[in-house]
């Protein structure tokens, strides 16, 4: 799969806002036909960092929110304002 069809658009809302922080995590709305293994090469080359580990949910709505947590070496706030998020 093609990355930008893999990742549909980042999420940034208070709760995610606070993972980003502590836990290192970025969340993502993803195409529901992707795996982890899609997802974590998808984000590994969009925005050139190391991903650590995806878990994935399905949202009552139907979409499916990955929360990706990055390599120690990587900082997720630091991709959160080059994408514009924060």
């Amino acid at each position: 799969m093609d990355p930008y069809e893999v990742v549909l658009y980042p999420v940034m809302t208070e709760v995610t806002s606070r993972i980003l922080e502590s836990e290192n995590k970025l969340v993502f709305v993803v195409n529901t036909a992707a795996n982890k293994a899609d997802i974590k090469r998808a984000v590994e080359e969009l925005y050139e960092v190391a991903v650590e580990k995806v878990n994935v949910t399905i949202t009552p709505k139907g979409e499916k929110k990955a929360f990706v947590k990055l390599h120690p070496d990587y900082k997720a706030v630091d991709v959160a304002i080059k994408l514009g998020i924060l």
